[in-house]
């Protein structure tokens, strides 16, 4: 049985709603730069997942169903009838879970920097790293993630932003994070995404290795109704690297569906 978790949320601004998800290790602050912009056009839910930020952390292990069914707990406490949905990285597989589910709920879905359609090699590499932080620690893998994560100016740039989002995923309990990456690892969307109906936006890093173009290529292709965006040049962190440029494609997408 499927067993919901309150989580800690915040509402800000006016207008139709969407809800944000955020991914691995991480907490609603991580919108923190696309945010600003939405509000001026939606009332905008952010939320820690199950373990993370100020949520609640779960007594036992769970999966994917579990943060969908940890979504809509939220949304009917929150009493919204329907709304659009955007997640980031295990939030872009938590979305279209979802959907797939309430699909009564969904206006819209956000699908930004996630996989489906991994091939082998791909499912060896993502799986690969999740043994690596099993065996050495989450704290001694860090340094070569935040490489996969962020671009080299950014990283020369903006160390303390950078350093922020490390400490966050060295102070989510270790036993969360393991949990959490190994859902991302294991979710395969492909053999069910073409049973989600909503319009969706598609969205990634031109450099993102592990969600990379071609496997947001795939996703478009097996979505019903979407648009494919490739942001040149980023890699994994587009919401930290450059939020408001995601700000403004969820934005156009959204407004481009109720005009």
């Amino acid at each position: 049985m499927v067993k919901a978790l309150e989580c800690e949320y915040t509402i800000e601004g006016n207008g139709k709603p969407l809800f944000l998800i955020h991914g691995i290790g991480a907490a609603r602050d991580t919108w923190r730069f696309v945010i600003p912009e939405l509000v001026k056009d939606f009332t905008v839910i952010s939320y820690d997942l199950r373990g993370h930020g100020e949520s609640q952390k779960p007594t036992e292990e769970f999966g994917l169903d579990e943060l969908v069914a940890d979504l809509e707990l939220l949304r009917q406490k929150i009493g919204i009838e329907k709304a659009h949905f955007a997640g980031h990285s295990l939030g872009g597989m938590i979305g279209p879970a979802y959907a797939r589910l309430y699909p009564e709920r969904v206006h819209s879905l956000g699908i930004l920097s996630t996989a489906a359609g991994r091939t082998q090699e791909d499912s060896d590499k993502v799986w690969a790293v999740v043994h690596a932080m099993e065996e050495k620690g989450v704290s001694n893998v860090l340094p070569a993630l935040k490489d996969r994560w962020y671009t080299d100016g950014f990283l020369d740039k903006h160390p303390d932003i950078v350093e922020r989002r490390l400490k966050q995923v060295i102070n989510t309990d270790p036993e969360i994070f393991m949990n959490v990456f190994r859902i991302y690892a294991g979710t395969e969307m492909l053999p069910w995404l073409h049973e989600v109906k909503v319009p969706s936006l598609v969205l990634t890093g031109e450099k993102d290795g592990g969600c990379n173009p071609r496997l947001n290529q795939l996703i478009h292709d097996e979505l019903a109704n979407s648009e494919l965006v490739i942001l040149p040049e980023l890699k994994h962190s587009i919401l930290l690297e450059d939020g408001a440029t995601v700000a403004k494609h969820l934005i156009r997408f959204i407004q481009k569906l109720t005009n």
